[in-house]
């Protein structure tokens, strides 16, 4: 006697995906726009936006520019911006200190966008020394030029501090330094800051696809950042990373790059009641650019899968440069 799937009344899950009306039903994740944050680069000196040639409709933002980003981000409804500045290459120095000039590049753009947008957008700055340093290390460098972690950490401290003078919501420590979330916690504190939020970079891998990055930041790094960055081989060190960084007072952790580590993201989300950003970065944005460009895939449909498919493994919030397209398709 043959049995036939329709003898089992529980056999059928297709039954839940006849029509749109029914998938959009029972979808269990669901992306809405204040998911979204907005990564975006100022440079100094420029009078038009300068296009990023891996990134195909990413720029360089002037200041008029970028106001009028964040402001069509707000209204987009993305929750947020993440701003990097992009210095004058002669102003670039071994210890990065346009990075804690009150008028250095960022902390003007984040002065801009707070007055442009108020509370309507949670302002984020990159708090890291790479942009500014003419060796393009996240760090200061000692006498063998290895980076060296706690003089490091004295010039994060001062970045939080002018970061959070210029009207700041939240710091993205992004150098991977030891104990750099506890430091910059504590400068804060002590300077009047305590409502300053801290996103900590708790799982930031050594990855192949920040090259376009490099390009948008006008990096001036050569070789690679494998000594403090974490090896894409390792899963574990992300779990003792993130007890770290909670510790040592993280209000929100991330995971960066994004697609390369669901796995990392997955397990982290599991382990924290904190919220857990991810990065959707450059390399990523680049592939399907470049795939959708040669028509090899549906661009707008894999924007949108891997921006779910990243919400799944337990994102609350996705820092990508389709945030603002994205907010307007939900």
């Amino acid at each position: 006697m043959s049995t036939s799937y329709g003898t089992f009344p529980g056999s059928r899950p297709r039954r839940l995906r006849t029509t749109p009306a029914m998938r959009r039903m029972v979808a269990e994740h669901r992306l809405h726009p204040a998911d979204l944050i907005l990564p975006a680069f100022v440079r100094e000196g420029i009078s038009e936006p300068v296009p990023i040639s891996a990134m195909p409709g990413v720029v360089q933002h002037t200041r008029d520019t970028l106001k009028k980003a964040a402001v069509e981000a707000m209204e987009a409804g993305v929750s947020g911006i993440m701003l990097f500045g992009v210095p004058e290459e002669a102003k670039k120095d071994a210890l990065g200190t346009a990075g804690t000039d009150p008028d250095g590049i960022l902390q003007v753009a984040i002065r801009d966008v707070k007055a442009e947008v108020g509370d309507g957008l949670v302002i984020m700055s990159d708090l890291c020394l790479d942009e500014f340093t003419d060796h393009g290390h996240c760090g200061v460098l000692d006498e063998q030029g290895r980076v060296d972690n706690d003089a490091t950490l004295e010039r994060y401290a001062e970045m939080a501090q002018v970061q959070a003078d210029a009207g700041v919501h939240v710091v993205g420590p992004s150098g991977m330094m030891d104990g750099q979330i506890g430091v910059i916690r504590d400068a804060l504190d002590q300077t009047g800051h305590e409502n300053v939020s801290v996103l900590a970079y708790t799982a930031k891998y050594s990855s192949a696809f920040y090259g376009p990055f490099r390009e948008a930041v006008g990096s001036s790094l050569q070789g690679d950042r494998k000594t403090y960055q974490q090896d894409p081989a390792n899963a574990r060190e992300s779990l003792r990373e993130l007890a770290l960084d909670l510790d040592e007072g993280a209000d929100m952790v991330m995971v960066k790059p994004a697609l390369p580590y669901l796995d990392i993201l997955a397990k982290i989300a599991d382990a924290v009641d904190v919220p857990v950003a991810a990065y959707q970065i450059s390399g990523e944005y680049a592939m399907v650019e470049a795939a959708a460009a040669n028509g090899w895939i549906d661009r707008d449909r894999a924007i949108m899968e891997t921006l779910t498919g990243i919400k799944r493994a337990g994102a609350d919030m996705i820092l990508t440069y389709w945030a603002t397209e994205a907010a307007r398709q939900l």
